[in-house]
């Protein structure tokens, strides 16, 4: 199988060449990511939805994480990352249809599945509103464990720190004799359970989504 190519830049965002995805997490170089964040409305009140990484993943496996979210290969744009989308979840929209949130840059580095990381990220961030029901949802199992969600303003005072846990509700890919099926799940998260960042980065993107229409 072909290794992922990304392109590379220094810490200015400026191009420098072109590493495997191995070699990039290895090395700590800086590459691009492309995040998209779906918010749901039912009457009166908005939800968030964010997925349950795999415990396969090569970086914070079996973290909660961005509703739906993947790097840049090489030479790719970021409106060309809008596959990521179909790929995780099988929600086909254009390009068009996100609204730019903001781009954040980020530094993690940690240990996955005994193979230590440097991932040093350009995250270029959006939302949509997608009001149909997580069961809908098409799955990638090799990426995707479940899907959740949970209100919005709920999950923005957690991780304001203003309370411990969060109710929340959704789907967990389960493998059976016809194939992968989703079943349905319940769950208590914590601010403490999602990839680590810094919280201002969950808290901007969440109050950026209440005010999607």
């Amino acid at each position: 199988m072909k290794a992922e190519l990304f392109d590379i830049f220094d810490e200015g965002m400026n191009l420098i060449g072109q590493a495997t995805r191995a070699e990039a997490h290895a090395k700590g170089y800086w590459h691009q990511t492309f995040h998209c964040w779906l918010t749901r409305r039912e009457g009166e009140q908005r939800f968030v939805q964010f997925q349950l990484r795999t415990a396969t993943k090569d970086t914070n496996p079996s973290c909660y994480d961005i509703t739906a979210a993947g790097h840049l290969s090489a030479g790719e744009t970021v409106a060309q990352a809008v596959r990521e989308l179909e790929e995780e979840l099988g929600v086909a929209v254009p390009f068009e249809q996100l609204v730019p949130i903001l781009r954040w840059q980020e530094e993690d580095e940690g240990e996955a599945n005994g193979v230590p990381y440097i991932d040093r990220e350009f995250s270029h961030v959006f939302g949509l509103v997608w009001d149909e029901p997580l069961a809908a949802m098409r799955l990638q199992v090799d990426e995707v464990a479940g899907l959740y969600e949970a209100e919005l303003s709920d999950m923005i005072a957690l991780f304001a720190g203003q309370i411990e846990a969060v109710e929340a509700s959704g789907i967990m890919v389960q493998e059976s004799d016809s194939g992968s099926v989703n079943v349905a799940s319940h769950t208590t998260v914590r601010a403490s359970q999602f990839v680590p960042r810094d919280p201002a980065y969950y808290i901007q993107v969440l109050r950026a989504l209440q005010e999607l229409t």
